[in-house]
């Protein structure tokens, strides 16, 4: 529960000590405290504690305003909505006015009769640090209006007071965030005229609303965000008031699949029943993560846009949901994800990359099962040894004969005519059992995971099968009920064409 000092006067604010300070001073004071107690104002911000955070703070430290520069997906606006931790946690503003003006600086019109008025006696109002944030979407509808304010004819009429009167005025979202935090996200949108609004607010404080002449030095820390790909495709920050902004600071996506794990994880929405429903071993985690990585270098997904870390966020519901619904069908309790869920996140994948033409040719779904099966690849040298290098050794008998592989009982398997079909909404003893029916995939499996339960040893025969199709050892095609067939390399190329495969989508 949030309780707001007792101090209900002016003349019991000046006795009570209080000393006004502007917003950056407060700002910049609070942060003073925590980096001398080693301690960061971000506690929900990853992966940026070596790179942005310093940066943030640097440039709190020097009062500027800031400019956050990046790719979607960055936590741009998740960086400037912590800051409010920042700010003290009430300060005082004078009953009544629109603008929370200081009763020590007031700067309204309205606030300065009523401190002429009652002196001493003015009423004050607390203020929570919660309520000195605002946030505004630039889009090309935003008028001058919105942001600094206009003429209110039906206040000046109820009022009666003249259109001259400054008190007729209505006045917008900037003025309203006085002794506040103001953020504008995707800044570029904004129109030029609107941006040059902005420039006497940024270097004096003034605002100028239609003919009237007024200055008024609002107290304001300004956060903009914007993407490198805005000022080519929808439109620029103007050069003057990109000069006005103190500090740019790039931003970046996770450098590593485990700072992105940590991300996904926190911001994930799962249901606790689902939680509990639902168990999803670390390797999954880790495709999801490994198809982002790849997406953000792959030749059919448009670089410049980026590839936003809600990608894995709603893959990671979505992998979630498509076990939780098999074991609901299955009236079962409790279900692990399969290698297999991994078709219930391609909505997440398709929905959340931007493709260039090449992209486009290909087609988005074919695009996803790519991604998919290159992050299968990828992550599979990491659970088991490199397929390709049994290959190497086969050209050096020597070698071979020291270096067998542990996947040839597996490849010999398919190669003398049999397939395996496993589907997504298979009852889990049934998933299992069918993959026992492969002969050598349980001891190729236990041979490097000697202490896996049966849960995870299942996980793991299927993980093999998929990383060795993309090895191209064995074959592997997508089926339209949700699943896949495995079947010898040289038996898929020969009745290629055939079966309810989808047409080219072997996961790569």
């Amino acid at each position: 529960m949030m309780i707001q000092p007792a101090i209900k006067t002016f003349g019991e604010l000046k006795q009570s000590g209080f000393i006004s300070k502007s917003v950056k001073e407060e700002i910049r004071d609070n942060l003073v405290k925590l980096i001398r107690e080693k301690q960061s104002p971000f506690q929900t911000i990853l992966g940026f504690e070596d790179t942005v955070i310093p940066d943030v703070e640097r440039a709190l430290l020097s009062r500027h305003n800031i400019l956050f520069l990046g790719l979607r997906g960055q936590a741009k606006t998740r960086m400037a909505r912590e800051m409010i931790h920042l700010l003290d946690e009430w300060i005082p503003y004078v009953t009544g006015s629109e603008i929370n003006d200081s009763p020590f600086a007031p700067v309204s019109l309205f606030a300065r009769l009523l401190l002429e008025e009652k002196g001493d006696e003015t009423p004050i109002s607390w203020l929570h640090s919660s309520e000195r944030y605002g946030e505004k979407l630039a889009t090309p509808d935003v008028s001058v209006a919105d942001l600094v304010g206009d003429i209110d004819p039906i206040k000046a009429a109820n009022m009666r007071f003249s259109f001259s009167d400054e008190r007729a005025l209505h006045y917008g979202i900037i003025p309203r965030s006085n002794r506040g935090i103001f953020v504008i996200n995707e800044l570029p949108d904004l129109q030029a005229r609107i941006q040059v609004s902005l420039f006497n607010i940024l270097q004096e404080g003034d605002i100028q609303i239609r003919g009237f002449k007024l200055r008024m030095p609002l107290d304001i820390l300004f956060i903009f965000t914007a993407n490198p790909e805005d000022y080519t495709n929808r439109g620029s920050i103007v050069t003057p008031l990109k000069d006005r902004i103190e500090s740019q600071i790039i931003t970046h996506y996770p450098k590593t699949v485990e700072l992105s794990q940590a991300i996904t994880q926190q911001e994930a929405d799962v249901l606790p029943q689902q939680q509990k429903m639902v168990e999803v071993p670390d390797l999954c985690s880790i495709l999801i993560e490994q198809v982002a990585m790849e997406a953000r270098k792959s030749e059919f997904v448009d670089q410049k846009s980026g590839v936003s870390a809600r990608l894995t966020i709603s893959a990671y519901e979505n992998l979630v949901s498509t076990a939780e619904r098999r074991a609901l069908r299955h009236g079962s309790d409790h279900t692990m994800v399969r290698i297999a869920d991994l078709l219930g996140i391609i909505p997440s994948i398709t929905g959340k990359i931007e493709l260039v033409y090449e992209g486009e040719q290909e087609g988005p779904l074919n695009v996803a099962f790519r991604l998919m099966g290159l992050a299968i690849r990828t992550t599979f040298c990491k659970y088991f040894p490199d397929p390709q290098s049994f290959k190497k050794a086969g050209r050096d008998i020597q070698k071979a004969k020291a270096k067998v592989s542990p996947y040839q009982p597996v490849i010999d398997w398919f190669g003398a005519g049999n397939d395996l079909l496993l589907l997504q909404d298979d009852a889990d003893d049934d998933y299992r059992n069918n993959l026992y029916k492969v002969d050598g995939l349980y001891s190729a499996v236990k041979q490097f995971y000697p202490d896996s339960n049966i849960e995870m040893t299942g996980l793991l025969m299927e993980f093999m099968l998929h990383g060795l199709s993309e090895f191209s050892l064995i074959s592997k095609k997508g089926l339209e009920r949700g699943g896949f067939n495995f079947t010898d390399m040289l038996g898929s190329m020969l009745n290629m064409g055939t079966g309810d495969d989808f047409d080219d989508d072997d996961f790569g």
